[in-house]
């Protein structure tokens, strides 16, 4: 998978290890602190400084922008179906 880095160039990889990756993935599809927490057996407290490491390894600065990226790279809920016809 290829990423862009805000300063414009590229690299090859994603900037996640797993339990990040796995975290980015569930903010993206809508789920709480709270709801990560209790899923991976974590507390609130330690998915907090997860999200602060994640933010600051995708260069953003809040839980919008990390989900715009996450999105942006396949993450989360997959985009609506397409009417026939209707162009992009």
């Amino acid at each position: 998978m290829r990423w862009r880095h805000p300063a414009g160039d590229e690299r090859v990889g994603w900037p996640l290890p797993g339990r990040e990756h796995e975290i980015l993935e569930r903010i993206a599809r809508g789920d709480s602190n709270r709801t990560i927490a209790d899923r991976l057996g974590l507390s609130p407290k330690t998915i907090a400084n997860n999200l602060s490491n994640i933010f600051t390894k995708l260069h953003v600065t809040d839980r919008t922008q990390a989900v715009v990226r996450a999105r942006d790279a396949g993450l989360g809920h997959p985009p609506p179906p397409q009417r026939p016809g209707a162009s992009r």
